[in-house]
């Protein structure tokens, strides 16, 4: 398969600067084999799913993961004696004081080098100070930064001195600001630990997760620390050649067997996101048996992948040649897939984290047509 497979065009206008208000009032395209598409709003989700089905959504919490700093004198300033300003997106946490990184300019930086992530406007007190030594260095601008600071003395210091770490597409229209402090965060977080959220799980509301309940819907958690690699683009034309960055997650025991039985009683297991589905994938064997995970994951989903698990998908719309438009194009079809991106253009559904919904049903990869 060649990147070009996983093209079309989208329209600047289309991307969502805002969410929507209420968070389950965004338009919601559902995607069913051999159907028409139907256009609702995330607020019909029970409309959809039947007592005894299995909701899982990823509880991880976006943390404030963009830090500004200033790159201290190799002996004593820049070149010219100026510190260089540097800013970071924290991706990865490696140990209690490390964190894998995304450095701009990350050309200009060595290893050795100082970080001082609390002097951009003045130079903080001790207690405030979030300072960091450059100890690996990758490609891509990709570091890692050992911090002064450890554990939760650490997780303060950015929490303090960070900021929200839009994605860059949004980033790159205006500045983040404290609605996003809540706006890109569910409702259900509570596992710090992503640098971008898990946005199909940004459109619930509490009103919405009961009325799930009140269907007979169990709903169920699993943690994927979602990086910042999800949004580098693919740069290999032949899309076998990726390499997708690794991330943490976990999958409980309970969990597990509670997925295994909804599917042994005849219930469908409906993942909330791509990260959900990458997780829950991830943890299912050969067989169809969900088992308890607590690992990296690095999977990558490409149409030809058979799903061992997952009936339905939640996910919002994504970017021409993403590597999460290929999974959702695996999922449901890329035939199906173009149609229901067409149509969501044509008639005005919001694009990307903060953008509008859609429910895809899974296809039989050996029926689908291209």
């Amino acid at each position: 398969m060649r990147l070009s497979d996983f093209d079309f065009d989208l329209p600047d206008d289309s991307i969502a600067l805002r969410p929507a208000e209420p968070r389950d009032s965004a338009r919601f395209l559902v995607v069913r084999p051999g159907q028409a598409l139907e256009d609702r709003i995330v607020r019909d989700l029970p409309d959809f799913l039947r007592p005894g089905d299995a909701l899982v959504f990823n509880d991880t919490r976006v943390i404030p993961a963009r830090l500004s700093g200033l790159r201290e004198g190799r002996t004593t300033g820049g070149a010219d004696g100026t510190p260089v300003a540097v800013e970071a997106t924290l991706h990865r946490r490696i140990a209690p004081n490390r964190w894998s990184a995304f450095m701009r300019p990350g050309k200009r930086l060595k290893v050795g080098d100082r970080v001082a992530f609390a002097a951009i406007s003045s130079t903080p007190c001790e207690a405030e100070r979030l300072d960091a030594t450059v100890v690996e260095k990758h490609e891509g601008g990709e570091v890692v930064l050992a911090f002064d600071l450890s554990g939760p003395d650490l997780d303060i210091g950015i929490a303090r001195h960070g900021m929200m770490p839009l994605p860059p597409y949004i980033a790159a229209k205006r500045a983040e600001d404290d609605r996003d402090r809540a706006d890109y965060q569910t409702v259900y977080a509570r596992e710090d630990g992503s640098v971008a959220a898990p946005t199909a799980g940004l459109h619930f509301t509490p009103d919405l997760l009961e009325a799930l309940k009140a269907k007979g819907v169990s709903l169920h958690f699993v943690t994927l620390h979602v990086g910042a690699g999800t949004f580098l683009p693919v740069k290999t034309d032949e899309v076998s050649e990726h390499k997708m960055h690794a991330e943490f997650g976990e999958v409980s025991e309970e969990t597990a067997d509670a997925l295994n039985a909804v599917h042994a009683a005849g219930g469908r297991i409906v993942c909330v996101g791509t990260t959900s589905l990458r997780l829950i994938e991830s943890a299912t064997g050969e067989d169809g048996v969900v088992r308890p995970f607590a690992d990296e994951t690095a999977i990558f989903i490409t149409p030809g992948y058979r799903f061992r698990a997952v009936d339905v998908l939640m996910t919002n719309f994504h970017l021409p040649k993403s590597t999460l438009f290929m999974l959702v194009s695996a999922f449901a079809g890329r035939a199906k897939m173009r149609e229901a991106y067409e149509h969501a253009i044509s008639t005005g559904y919001r694009f990307y984290s903060y953008g509008d919904g859609s429910l895809l049903f899974r296809a039989d990869p050996e029926t689908e047509t291209v």
